[in-house]
């Protein structure tokens, strides 16, 4: 993973200096909060219902187990021993202090992070495939293109200010877990008709109070390019995004009013003046970044290890885990491990300063000291030898991170809602921890099979509720919370946004309705079809017509 170099090292420490001045202004009333709030968010603090809320950037989600320790250790020291992981691939800390948080920026600057450009108007954390870098079916590792962009983007003087916040994705895999056509900017690697990698461009992807999804605007995208074509749709998105009217900022916006066609039109002319420029990546530079991510040294490994099958076939627990939580892995004999995030009844996300120190120890024992950090908020060890899995299921089942769910109906994403969030019209996690309550058995999920429910408490869609296979939106009647219905919703390659199933539901009766609805599909199905297929081929009706006549 990228190790900071003197000049990483010597920003981050200015900025802490900066920031712990800032605070100390702020805290003798020299500035007010009006004056102090856009330098708070420039170091990833907002200011929330209950306490201040920190949010750390985890750069396309790779973490070493000191900077797990680390985290371990201020949501012990600062926060009330945990912390939420979210769907940037970030963390958040939701009952910070104001005066920590210099102290806090210190310790994380100590272990190469930070929490620069987490929030406000400029380029958020960039975002990969969890498992980059390891995956079976990749065709490069994205994160060395991500930590590109990330050193391009960070404190650039032209994107500081832009009309509203600017994500950017980047998957390698002709599979998309990186969820590319629901961002600002999404990138995906293939290769063209000469065998050579490169980039299909996405722009207008989003979602919130007008979801899109993302537009093809250049097929191939030469690699060396990449930096001064990103420039060129920045520029064009800064000079006419709109900024007289926050809820039509985003460039997804911008896209839907001048037409995609127009949109690369004019990206394509800033590009013919730019592309040629310093901005073109030199080998030596792409080559220097790549070397930070060489794989480790693998050692060669059994990929039929005997104490698995052993184990599989004395443990119906462990072969449910291994079916759920272990991806195939690009070298033989070793394995991806998802961690979930999700028990029974759990908060989706969230991880104790106990569960992040012993992950940091799992990682070191198993995965070569690195961890990965999902979008949809579970923990991963990529680098697992196959012949490791029983020892490893032993130590993650004793911490509650074994639960065998993931990419079923208990793997669902939700947002802090109104618990936490001064944004938010409706509580979230209650209706998750309900839901994985009433979907606990595991060989209910088993039948149920590949299922993705999305929470959200307001329309920021923090959640991803639009691209829910069941998305569900927290909604305000007159001071009483309600939940909005959507189905066929969908974030990978053949992305779509969900269709608002009717009037919504009450927080007594939407877990009777999201039962309702999967009991329609079991009824429904075809041999072996998935919800979003039977959904797409069903239509709304024979879910509709049985929601609302049980409801």
């Amino acid at each position: 993973m990228y190790a900071y170099d003197s000049f990483d090292q010597s920003l981050i420490a200015e900025r802490v200096n900066q920031f712990r001045e800032q605070v100390a202004r702020r805290l003798a009333g020299e500035i007010s909060e009006d004056e102090f709030k856009p330098l708070r968010l420039m170091n990833g603090l907002y200011l929330q219902l209950h306490a201040y809320m920190f949010r750390i950037a985890i750069p396309y989600g790779t973490l070493n187990s000191r900077q797990l320790r680390t985290l371990a250790h201020i949501a012990r020291r600062y926060d009330r021993g945990y912390g939420h992981f979210t769907t940037r691939q970030n963390i958040q800390f939701n009952w910070i202090r104001l005066e920590d948080t210099p102290d806090i920026l210190a310790e994380l600057a100590g272990v190469e992070m930070h929490g620069i450009q987490t929030s406000g108007n400029c380029i958020r954390n960039v975002t990969a495939d969890h498992f980059a870098g390891v995956a079976a079916d990749e065709i490069e590792d994205p994160r060395i293109w991500c930590e590109i962009v990330r050193q391009w983007s960070t404190f650039h003087p032209e994107f500081s200010f832009l009309p509203r916040k600017f994500k950017i994705a980047i998957t390698g895999a002709p599979h998309d877990r990186a969820a590319v056509k629901v961002n600002d900017i999404g990138l995906r690697m293939h290769k063209n008709a000469a065998g050579e990698v490169g980039f299909e461009v996405i722009v207008g992807g989003g979602q919130g109070r007008t979801p899109a999804i993302g537009v093809t605007i250049r097929d191939f995208l030469p690699k060396q390019h990449l930096l001064s074509y990103l420039e060129a749709i920045l520029r064009t998105y800064n000079l006419l995004g709109r900024r007289d009217n926050l809820y039509k900022s985003r460039i997804k916006i911008l896209v839907a009013a001048v037409g995609a066609a127009k949109f690369a039109e004019a990206v394509e002319e800033e590009w013919t003046r730019i592309k040629d420029g310093p901005l073109v990546l030199p080998l030596a530079e792409i080559k220097r970044i790549e070397a930070q991510f060489a794989p480790p040294q693998y050692a060669p490994a059994d990929p039929f290890p005997p104490e698995v099958v052993a184990k599989r076939q004395a443990s119906p627990a462990f072969a449910r885990w291994m079916r759920s939580n272990v991806a195939a892995h690009r070298q033989p004999g070793y394995a991806i491990v998802t961690l979930s995030l999700k028990p029974d009844g759990g908060i989706p996300g969230d991880a104790t300063a106990e569960q992040m120190d012993a992950i940091a120890d799992l990682a070191d024992s198993y995965s070569h000291g690195e961890i990965r950090v999902s979008h949809v908020q579970n923990l991963v060890l990529p680098d697992v030898r196959r012949a490791d899995l029983p020892a490893l299921w032993d130590r993650l089942t004793a911490l509650g991170l074994a639960t065998p769910n993931i990419g079923l109906i208990g793997d669902i994403i939700a947002c802090p809602g109104l618990d936490y969030c001064s944004l938010a019209n409706a509580r979230s996690i209650p209706i998750a921890q309900r839901l994985s309550e009433r979907f606990a058995d595991p060989e209910r999920q088993r039948e149920i099979g590949e299922l993705a429910i999305k929470i959200s408490g307001c329309i920021n869609a923090c959640g991803h509720h639009h691209v829910g296979h069941i998305g569900i939106l927290g909604v305000d009647k007159k001071g009483e919370e309600f939940y909005q219905i959507a189905l066929g919703g969908n974030a990978d390659e053949n992305a779509s946004i969900g269709d608002i199933i009717g009037p919504a539901f009450s927080a007594d009766s939407v877990v009777d309705a999201v039962a309702t609805i999967v009991d329609v599909y079991l009824d429904r199905r075809q041999e072996g079809e998935r919800f979003l297929d039977a959904y797409r081929r069903l239509g709304q009706a024979p879910f509709k017509e049985k929601l609302y006549a049980a409801h």
